[in-house]
C-alpha cells in the first residue's frame, strides 16, 4: 500500500494538494530541526500552519507523513537517475553520472530524508522499489562488450545501490564526497572487468574515466 492509499483523503483539488505540499515541507523542516525524537504529527500542523484537523484528513498518523514523504524522494530520485539512462550527461560518464544524480538527490536536509527512507524502507515492498529503477539495469555490458546476464546486472546494481544506501542510512559525512563518488564508480567497474586507472574503452556504459 502507498502512502497516497494509506491517507485518508487523496488530494484532488489544487487546493487540497497546496494544504498536502505544506505539511509534508512542515514535516521536512521539523525533522531537519529536531529529528525523529520530536516529530509529531501536533509539531508538523503547527509548522505548517493548519489544524490537527486538518492534517489528520489527509494522513491518519505520522508514519504516513514518513512514507509520503519518502515516496516523494524515491520517486525524486527515479526521475535523476532516468534522465541520465535516456538523454546522457554531456561531459560525463555515464556510469558516474548516474551514481552522481542519486547522491545528489540527498544533498541538503539531509538528516530528514534519512530519516524518511529508514521508516519507508523497514516497511516497503523492496521488489516493487527496484523495479521501479530496473529500467537503469537495462543495457549494461561488461568491459568486453558482452551483456551483463540477469544475475550479473543485479549483484552490480546492488552492490552500488547498498553502499550507498548505508551511507545515507547511517549518515555518513562523506556521501557528497568525491571520494565516495570515485569509489563507488570504481567498484562497478572493477565487477564489468575495466582495468583499473586505464581509459576503458566506450560501450553501452560509456565507462570513461570521467
Amino acid at each position: 500500500m502507498t502512502a497516497v492509499e494509506k491517507a485518508r483523503k487523496v488530494p484532488r483539488q489544487q487546493r487540497a494538494q497546496t494544504t498536502v505540499d505544506y505539511i509534508l515541507e512542515a514535516a521536512t523542516q521539523v525533522l531537519e530541526a529536531t529529528g525523529e525524537a520530536g516529530f509529531n504529527t501536533n509539531a508538523v500542523a503547527q509548522r505548517a500552519g493548519v489544524s490537527i484537523g486538518a492534517l489528520y484528513r489527509y494522513f491518519p498518523d505520522k508514519q504516513a507523513i514518513l512514507q509520503a514523504l519518502a515516496q516523494r524522494e524515491t520517486e525524486a530520485h527515479r526521475r535523476a537517475v532516468m534522465a541520465v539512462v535516456e538523454g546522457g550527461t554531456p561531459g560525463l560518464a555515464r556510469d558516474r553520472a548516474m551514481i552522481r544524480a542519486f547522491l545528489q538527490a540527498f544533498a541538503g536536509r539531509s538528516r530528514a530524508r534519512r530519516i524518511a527512507m529508514s521508516s519507508l524502507l523497514a516497511t516497503a515492498d523492496h521488489g516493487e522499489l527496484a523495479a521501479r529503477f530496473a529500467a537503469a539495469e537495462t543495457g549494461l555490458t561488461d568491459a568486453q562488450g558482452r551483456p551483463l546476464t540477469p544475475v550479473q546486472a543485479f549483484v552490480l546494481s546492488r552492490a552500488v545501490q547498498g553502499a550507498m544506501r548505508a551511507a545515507v542510512l547511517e549518515g555518513a559525512d562523506f556521501l557528497l564526497s568525491p571520494e565516495f563518488e570515485d569509489e563507488l564508480v570504481r567498484l562497478s567497474r572493477a565487477y564489468l572487468g575495466y582495468p583499473a586507472g586505464g581509459r576503458a574503452p566506450k560501450g553501452t556504459l560509456d565507462l570513461s574515466p570521467v
